[in-house]
């Protein structure tokens, strides 16, 4: 089991509703639960890329512990991203438009 942090942004009240009754809103749309197993990360990420696909508002990203990922890092993304990950020899870069 590993720390799983949720954050969203311009999401309809009722994904916040929803992450909130299985993690702890530790800031207004950032999620965090300490010891979240494989099979509920997957079932709540299931839910919100579910309801995300009927009402694409906003954006919701989820990360977690994956030693197996670049990093060692799992990132799962609804939504249009702020920031673009980029993998750069087995260690995340974030990449931002040019202005």
């Amino acid at each position: 089991m590993a720390l799983v942090v949720v954050v969203t942004r311009d999401v309809a009240d009722r994904f916040r509703g929803y992450l909130a009754s299985v993690m702890l809103e530790v800031s207004t749309g950032v999620y965090v639960a300490p010891r979240m197993n494989k099979g509920v990360r997957e079932r709540t990420w299931s839910v919100l890329a579910d309801w995300h696909g009927h009402e694409p508002r906003g954006s919701i990203v989820m990360v977690w512990r994956e030693l197996d990922a670049v990093g060692g890092v799992g990132i799962a993304q609804l939504g249009a991203p702020v920031r673009e990950l980029v993998d750069a020899d087995g260690m995340y870069l974030v990449r931002r438009g040019l202005r």
